[in-house]
């Protein structure tokens, strides 16, 4: 029994790749000398894999900075305003990704989304009625002939033409069907050159088939790849799928001439069922994704076994696979140095899931799976009684009833209420909530970690900063304010510090977007507030002015969703732990003098299950009353604010709306305002803050610039409801940009509220 992965981290160990880019931005380094840092990422990974024993090692699964986009060029759909700014292929990739402000033009960076339900996001392709597919870029067949180089012959990764054309965003007249025929053209193209280079295999990807389909999906899909499969050239293509199941397409996949279908046992809820109603063809290979690539715990080898079991009933050829790209989970335990062996036994990391494979090919070879070492060693694993147990939460929980979630009295009175409390003038302006983590402010927190600075020196060096930072939005004129979150190194990691139940990793660094990484915390046990958590900063910065000073806080959703969470317990029950929690922040906040509290819920849309079907008992039915929960005790004069950023919200806004926050902000610059139309269509009841402008782009919106997105936004908000705002926190800008920017907007604002006065 053969094994496989569908893609390996890129950022290096140590984020070599995060580093090595920021450099090139700063232009300390030159594209010879990123290229070699990349070089040396992609030949470690080629190299750990090959010692591991993996069969099929894949290639093309490197990117720069999104795969998305790297297929969009690949694909030529590349949108002018970049092509004609003159700038090298890499530059124009890095312009499409992050914006460009400079002496060749000035131009924003294609729309940014979450990745199904993960937290990476994707660069959203952009084509037009004049966008010519065709194949423009060699990057796959260069990195097939690295492998090749390397005595490796690789699995070439590509996304698929469905997935692709379902994922643009079509400008124009035109539509997804209008581009098939010169996608097809493109891929059999793609084929062909990859069976010149002597490839065995390609690996297609196409996530999109776990989605709902509809008849004309399916047939699009049909269409597409019957084309494309008359023309493999004799190279075996494996259609590989992720995230969930294939239950609206599964007869049509493994009728046409695919040579292997990759299928996910772990997240799809119905694909053992799908091949055990269905059978799977013969001469076709299952690669079966058993092992998360998700999560980071020791697969449970006794259920794996299972399942495989059941699978030989019906498929001759089994190829062990991951359920999805290590993409998503961190490089290696090699670099965890801080946490016991007792933790530390129950992490498997990227490499650690290629040990897990070989052992688990080891395992199926033998006659008896369950009497193999391995297979007893990790059988004694998951027996054993994990500690982080807490009677006390459990029982609060299951004591919530539903009035629990109601907050009284309802929005339209605390609107009123709210109004006449704090008398903020029209299109009142805010940021989400961080402000730029400078080098001082990560040396500091650094030398604080490290025992080289007492408590004392740092909470003084924080409060010299938070000083700054309100004095800087006064000066600026911001209407509503924030302390700046200089104390916290990351929006989910800092509240689990504060929290009974969460352990930390050192080096657990998982992509987000581009160069943005993020390092989630685990949940271990059961979660509770071991302490105030933000109150103390919170209370200071708003004794240092007279305008309202938001607390900020990460709401209970998010916090699981950007965590690693348990197996042993729902979602849910977890959920409502740390809703418990917050809560208590919330209204400690509020008995200390802080009127508007900000619960931010970036991630809400994120575990959005990716079927419809699934959406009320497998998600909503619990996320949104756990947000409730948190704010349902609060007194109807105080604000409570949330955020949302990166998604597709219009499926759910309702919902979002039924989260009863007074004030929500909305990532909405990159997709160019679309959300507004939503709101309006829905008669939105809660007031609403879209983002003028993107954060995550280094470019300074002008203050005609803003001032459009206003205009655009009053068109299709009530005066009365519009905030002005960013897009996102300025954690991860510079000040050379965020107080140009934050300038532009306070002055685009003003002129907005004098032109309609």
């Amino acid at each position: 029994m053969n094994t496989s992965i569908i893609g390996y981290p890129r950022i290096g160990n140590l984020r070599e790749l995060k580093f090595a880019s920021e450099k090139y931005f700063r232009k300390e380094i030159s594209a010879d000398e990123l290229e070699k840092a990349a070089k040396a990422i992609r030949l470690y990974n080629l190299d750990i894999q090959k010692k591991s024993g993996l069969d099929f090692i894949p290639s093309n699964d490197f990117s720069f900075y999104d795969g998305m986009l790297d297929t969009s060029f690949l694909l030529n759909a590349v949108p002018e305003r970049y092509t004609s700014l003159g700038l090298s292929s890499l530059d124009t990739f890095f312009a499409a990704a992050r914006g460009y402000q400079g002496e060749k033009g000035d131009v924003k960076a294609l729309a940014m989304k979450k990745w199904y339900n993960t937290n990476y996001h994707y660069m959203v392709p952009e084509v037009s009625d004049s966008t010519e597919i065709k194949l423009a870029s060699t990057k796959p067949f260069d990195l097939f002939k690295e492998g090749l180089d390397n005595g490796v012959k690789t699995k070439p990764v590509v996304i698929g033409a469905y997935t692709f054309l379902k994922l643009a965003r079509y400008t124009g007249k035109k539509t997804a069907a209008d581009f098939a025929d010169a996608t097809v053209a493109a891929y059999i193209e793609l084929l062909k050159k990859f069976a010149e280079l002597g490839a065995e295999w390609v690996q297609i990807d196409e996530p999109s088939l776990v989605k709902d389909m509809t008849a004309e999906d399916t047939a699009l899909f049909v269409s597409l790849y019957k084309k494309i499969l008359a023309g493999k050239n004799g190279v075996k293509v494996l259609l590989q799928t992720y995230f969930g199941d294939v239950r609206d397409c599964y007869n049509e996949l493994t009728a046409l001439d695919f040579d292997g279908i990759g299928l996910d046992f772990v997240e799809g809820k119905r694909s053992l069922e799908l091949v055990k109603a269905n059978g799977f063809p013969k001469g076709k290979i299952l690669f079966a994704g058993v092992v998360n690539g998700k999560n980071i715990w020791r697969n449970n080898y006794e259920k794996t076994v299972g399942i495989i079991t059941e699978l030989k009933n019906h498929a001759e050829n089994i190829v062990l696979s991951t359920s999805c790209s290590l993409l998503h989970v961190p490089c290696t335990l090699a670099n965890e140095t801080k946490l016991d062996a007792s933790y530390l036994k129950h992490f498997a990391y990227a490499e650690e899931k290629l040990g897990e494979l070989a052992e688990l090919k080891t395992i199926l070879s033998a006659d008896n799976p369950a009497e193999t070492a391995e297979y007893i060693r990790n059988k004694e694993l998951h027996s054993e009684q994990r500690s982080g147990g807490n009677a006390e939460v459990r029982a609060k929980v299951a004591a919530l009833t539903e009035k629990d979630f109601v907050r009284l009295p309802e929005f339209a009175e605390r609107e009123k209420i709210q109004k006449a409390r704090f008398n903020l003038p029209l299109f009142p302006t805010t940021t989400i909530g961080s402000f730029p983590q400078t080098a001082d402010v990560k040396s500091k927190r650094s030398a604080f970690r490290k025992g080289e600075l007492d408590a004392d020196e740092y909470e003084k060096f924080v409060e010299k900063k938070i000083s700054e930072c309100v004095a800087l939005q006064e000066e600026i004129g911001l209407d509503v304010l924030v302390h700046g979150e200089f104390e916290r190194n990351d929006m989910v990691e800092y509240f689990g510090e504060c929290l009974d139940g969460y352990i930390f990793t050192e080096k657990a660094w998982v992509q987000s977007y581009g160069t943005r990484c993020v390092k989630p915390p685990v949940v271990w046990g059961d979660i509770s507030r071991a302490k105030p958590m933000t109150v103390r900063w919170s209370k200071y910065a708003q004794s240092l002015t007279k305008k309202p000073m938001k607390g900020m806080l990460t709401g209970p959703v998010t916090i699981l969703n950007w965590s690693f969470p348990r197996e042993d317990i729902t979602l849910k029950e977890c959920a409502f732990q740390i809703a418990l929690a917050i809560r208590e922040e919330v209204l400690d906040l509020e008995a200390n003098g802080i009127s508007i509290i900000q619960v931010d819920e970036a991630a809400l849309r994120e575990k959005l299950p990716l079927r419809k079907s699934d959406w009320r008992e497998d998600y909503l039915d619990w996320a949104i009353p756990a947000f409730r929960y948190v704010h349902s005790g609060v007194k109807p004069e105080t604000q409570v604010h949330t955020h949302m950023c990166y998604s597709e919200f219009a499926d759910i806004i309702k919902d979002i709306d039924d989260m009863d926050a007074d004030v929500i902000t909305f990532e909405a610059s990159r997709s160019d305002l679309t959300i507004l139309d939503v709101l309006k269509e829905n008669n939105f009841r809660t007031e609403v803050g879209p983002g003028v402008y993107d954060i995550h782009s280094p470019r300074v919106p002008s203050k005609e610039e803003i001032k459009a997105a206003i205009a655009k936004m009053t068109d299709r908000i009530p005066l009365s409801k519009l905030w002005v705002n960013p897009d996102c926190g300025l954690k991860t800008r510079g000040n050379e940009e965020t107080i140009p920017s934050l300038k532009n907007l306070v002055e685009a604002a003003k002129e907005a509220r004098a032109e309609k006065a």
